[in-house]
Order: structure tokens, then sequence, then C-alpha cells
């Protein structure tokens, strides 16, 4: 049985589905059910999956099939191409697919520390062997300081989730409790080294308990225009 919510939001993707053949966006269906984040809308799609009304389908990421309405349980009328872009993505089964999905938690610094990790903005999916165990997240890079790691801006960072790293790894660092920046590591006695990797950037030192490590690249998708 769906909550009151969650069939709201089913009748909603069917509707829009069957009149404009092209699924609502994250911010309309949010607005539609007037639900405080983007997050609640993720819960909402991920709950009415298992339960078998909707099929987030592998290998194309942010595709949505309808499968069935909750009066009959018979098969959507939706359009023979019912399979449309939304604004998350893909969960698939990892035994029946090669990708998995992961949350994007917005920018990265790859130069200047900016503002901390935000909440989650969209959901990307990834080689499933590029993830072992554990959890995941992915960043968009802004910034040039580690181009000569192969990291530009504008790349997806795939990061895996820690708060420990080793001397040469590449992480995710929340400096001050405020800013985060993606740098390499380097412990030097008691003190913290994030480096850049391009010479038009210094190396900043850090007392331990100035640096807080949020996880470690595990990965990089790049998107050509």
């Amino acid at each position: 049985m769906l909550t009151k919510k969650q069939h709201e939001l089913l009748l909603y993707i069917n509707k829009r589905l069957s009149e404009d053949g092209v699924s609502p966006s994250f911010d309309e269906m949010k607005e539609a059910l007037n639900l405080a984040s983007k997050s609640g809308v993720h819960r909402l799609v991920s709950a009415l999956e298992e339960r078998g009304f909707i099929r987030r389908l592998a290998h194309r990421a942010r595709a949505l099939e309808v499968l069935k309405l909750p009066q009959t349980g018979a098969p959507a009328s939706a359009p023979a191409s019912n399979v449309v872009s939304a604004s998350f993505g893909a969960s698939p089964n990892p035994e029946t697919s090669d990708s998995l999905d992961v949350p994007v938690l917005g920018r990265i610094a790859a130069g200047v520390p900016i503002e901390a990790i935000q909440h989650e903005t969209d959901r990307l999916a990834v080689p499933a062997n590029m993830i072992s165990g554990g959890e995941h997240f992915a960043l968009e890079v802004h910034g040039d300081s580690m181009i000569e790691a192969g990291i530009l801006d504008g790349d997806l960072v795939v990061i895996k989730r820690g708060d420990t790293a080793n001397t040469g790894d590449i992480v995710v660092a929340l400096v001050h409790d405020e800013e985060a920046t993606l740098k390499k590591l380097r412990k030097k006695g008691g003190s913290i080294a994030l480096e850049a990797a391009n010479p038009a950037y210094e190396t900043r030192i850090f007392g331990p308990n100035e640096v807080k490590v949020q996880g470690r690249l595990v990965g990089l998708i790049r998107r050509y225009h």
C-alpha cells in the first residue's frame, strides 16, 4: 500500500509522461508535492521502485519507466517511449547491471577552497567496478589546481567516504569545518599538507585539528560536449 505522497508522485509522473512524453524535473516534482527538499523526492522514488510501481533502467542515467498504477495494478498507460530523463539517477541491481548510482553533492574546489560540501543535487550512474564497498558520493570539480593529476575543471570525481587517508592520496578535505577542497594529502610530522597538482598553486600547511578528511578519490568521470 502506498502512502499519500507516494501515490501523488506516481500519478503526477505518469500524467506528465502520458501528456508530454517528458518526466517532470526534480524541482517540479518537489513543488508539485510541496516537499521541503529534493532528497524527499528521491526517497519517494526509491519507495515506488521497491514496491514495483516504477523501474529505473541500467546503463541510462536518470531513466525511469512507470510499470503500473495503484488503482488496478495494471500497466500504466504511457507513451511508447516512456523512458525519459529526470533529475535523479538509476540505482540498478548490481547483480544485473554493471553500473551503480551515487549522489552528487555539489561542487568541490580544486583551487582555493570554497563552501563546504552541500546537500544532494543530483544522482550519477557510475561503473560498478569503480566502487568496492562502503559509501560513495560524487562532486563536480571547479578549478584547475589538480590538472597535472588529470583532474580538470568540470570533471565529476567519485569519492569513497571516510575520515582517514594515506600520504599521497587525493582527498576531499574539510578545512576549519567550513571549506571543502580536493587536494593531495601529505602528513609531515604533526602537520598536514594539502598539495595541488599545478605549480601555480602553493602547498597549504595545517595543524592536525584544522583539517578533516571527508573521503578519498576512487574514480573520475568526464563529460565531453
